[in-house]
């Protein structure tokens, strides 16, 4: 089992909390950017820089990524390629990408950029908030006790 963060446009605070949760239950994570990334000073977390395109840290996630992986990713088109490889995706805001899921939401995503690009709505996401952080450690929580079949704290601030 690996952490994967696709890195280029994760908030810090998540990559934050992500290293927490790799230092205590000793999972692996990597961090994937089209730039160096700093990384805790662990050998738990390693960071690979990919080239400068559009689709080069998700391609190398793709080719990395093994089912029961976990993908922190708000790229929606990625977390439908995770998805179809039999990983877990997770939004930094908490919403976990599924089978179930994804579809709906790349389509979603779609039509939201053809307004954008016509200029019938403006704007993107919301900043990232509190009560995103939260959430965001509610559903690595549950992903993570799936995987050790128990309760493994490690939330914010601890």
């Amino acid at each position: 089992m690996k952490i994967w963060i696709d890195a280029d446009a994760c908030p810090r605070v998540i990559r934050e909390i992500v290293f927490r949760a790799s230092k205590r239950l000793r999972i692996p994570v990597c961090l994937v950017a089209d730039r160096e990334m700093p990384t805790p000073g662990t050998s738990l977390v390693t960071a690979v820089s990919v080239g400068r395109g559009g689709d080069e840290a998700d391609d190398y996630i793709i080719h990395q990524v093994a089912t029961g992986d976990l993908v922190i990713t708000a790229d929606i088109p990625l977390a439908a390629r995770i998805v179809e490889k039999g990983a877990t995706g997770l939004d930094p805001r908490g919403d976990l990408y599924t089978s179930d899921n994804v579809g709906e939401r790349l389509a979603t995503r779609n039509l939201l950029y053809e307004l954008r690009s016509g200029g019938e709505i403006l704007g993107g996401p919301s900043r990232l908030g509190a009560g995103d952080r939260k959430k965001f450690v509610a559903a690595l929580d549950r992903w993570l006790t799936k995987r050790f079949k128990g309760p493994q704290p490690y939330g914010e601030g601890r």
